[in-house]
């Protein structure tokens, strides 16, 4: 009788407890689907970098240069002391002679990153710190096929970056909206941590709109992300990318539960420009900002603490022809709202240059609406065409480039004069071969194998004679120095 009783009890606990646990059990996301789709529409991005004569040395025990800048206090410094740590004293030395000294022109490896492909005829979407700076890309894909990419177009103030493989009917990722995305959704990574393609993690959107850049507002989330990441799509449960993966917090380079991602709809708007034209066209109106705080706020009368103080305003600027002045309150730019101050440079950097708006400000406790004619914000160099920007002041036409991928003017005479030199051909843009090999804006050929070049169009013709199939050598004049640099004409 006791056993009957038993029975039934563990049987009514079974029968009252199984719903919950079905219901839990529904609950519970299942990624598999999800990822088995969109998993084939990830890519790994790895970028290569060529050494001149200026970079031609690495630190001991690291197998290639560290990334130009980076010190102690970067974070990804510390992911290069714990995978590839200073060699021993009596460690036999991996690679080879000379100490693991790189030689001018030799390729070596430079970082690896994500991508996600948006269109079958081999668009892709990454990082701007994915691809700058690299002379050469290689995408893998998801069936092991190795292609060579080209940067159509690269944005620092967004880290967005648009990268063309040839190749055709690929899978894609379908966009979709990251407005409609809410705090505590889930969420996942797919990526190449480390350079472990195509890993899959998983989290929910920790908050919206994190303010850590001028031009974006971020979403935050706590799935893991770490370098390697960077560039991959961020996916709601319906397969849709609503993120590419770029930042994290971290005080040791690995994850700590906060990762960034740019919206999906901002990325868009810089890859079509990007597409189109190879670099975002953004506005101004020339003022220095800051936020309002309500120490500032009730003194002055506002209601509340928003908008964005002016602290600045550039002579001669658009902002001073409105009549824009400084202690001014701007509390609305063409009918919309300004929270915060980083709201204002995001509605105006989205304003197409020439647009005239309404500039709503608050002062000497009177709201006032002014006119104001949006200025076009100074391009920034910007990777194009596999080939590093320009610097300085450039001239109305570009000259054309020549077959070692160099655009050539001649010296201006007192620029000979100041270096004592008799000839040159002034370099005024880069790209293919000659960015390879480490050439840029502003340096001075001065010969071509043994061959003297005295200017411009002598130069060209000497190039256009070249064998392509050998490499040749030019004599470059940088600053004060000189050096000889190999090229593979194309």
């Amino acid at each position: 009788m006791k056993k009957l009783i038993l029975a039934l009890a563990m049987a009514s606990a079974s029968w009252f407890l199984a719903p919950a646990a079905q219901a839990q059990a529904r609950q519970l996301p299942d990624f598999a689907d999800l990822v088995e789709k969109a998993g084939p529409a990830v890519v790994n991005i790895r970028t290569t970098a060529r050494i001149n004569g200026d970079r031609a040395g690495a630190p001991p025990g690291f197998p290639f240069p560290l990334p130009e800048g980076m010190d102690e206090n970067d974070p990804l410094f510390e992911f290069f002391r714990r995978f590839f740590p200073p060699r021993q004293p009596g460690q036999p030395n991996p690679q080879g002679p000379n100490n693991g000294q790189r030689g001018p022109g030799q390729e070596v490896p430079r970082g690896v990153g994500s991508g996600f492909v948006i269109s079958q005829d081999g668009y892709i979407l990454t990082n701007h710190h994915v691809v700058d700076g690299a002379d050469d890309i290689y995408v893998t894909l998801t069936d092991k096929r190795e292609l060579r990419g080209k940067v159509i177009g690269s944005d620092r103030r967004t880290d967005v970056a648009l990268v063309k493989i040839e190749a055709d009917r690929l899978p894609t990722l379908k966009v979709g909206d990251s407005t409609k995305l809410r705090v505590g959704e889930w969420v996942i990574a797919i990526g190449s941590p480390f350079g472990l393609d195509n890993t899959v993690t998983a989290g929910i959107v920790s908050a919206k709109s994190r303010d850590t850049g001028d031009y974006l507002p971020f979403i935050q989330t706590d799935v893991a992300v770490n370098p390697g990441n960077s560039g991959g799509p961020l996916l709601n449960m319906s397969g849709e990318v609503v993120g590419i993966n770029s930042q994290i917090y971290s005080r040791t380079g690995g994850f700590m539960g906060i990762s960034f991602a740019i919206p999906i709809d901002e990325a868009m708007r810089v890859a079509d420009q990007l597409r189109e034209s190879g670099r975002v066209i953004r506005g101004r109106i020339g003022v220095g900002i800051a936020e309002v705080t309500r120490d500032v706020a009730e003194p002055l009368g506002l209601p509340r603490a928003a908008g964005a103080l002016v602290r600045s305003v550039e002579r001669g600027g658009p902002a001073e022809k409105a009549g824009v002045e400084v202690g001014d309150i701007i509390l609305r730019f063409d009918g919309r709202q300004i929270d915060r101050a980083s709201d204002l440079p995001r509605l105006v950097g989205g304003t197409r240059p020439g647009t005239s708006v309404t500039l709503q400000v608050w002062r000497r406790g009177q709201q006032r609406d002014l006119s104001i004619t949006v200025d076009e914000l100074k391009p920034e160099v910007t990777a194009r065409a596999g080939g590093p920007g320009q610097g300085g002041a450039q001239p109305p036409a570009q000259p054309a480039m020549n077959a070692l991928g160099l655009a050539v003017v001649d010296v201006p005479a007192d620029r000979l004069a100041q270096l004592r030199i008799k000839g040159g051909a002034l370099v005024q843009g880069v790209e293919g071969a000659a960015a390879r090999a480490g050439l840029r804006a502003g340096d001075i050929v001065l010969g071509v194998n043994n061959t003297e070049v005295t200017g411009a169009s002598q130069f060209n013709e000497l190039v256009k004679g070249l064998d392509r199939s050998r490499t040749v050598v030019l004599l470059v004049r940088r600053g004060d120095n000189a050096q000889f640099v190999p090229i593979r004409p194309e």
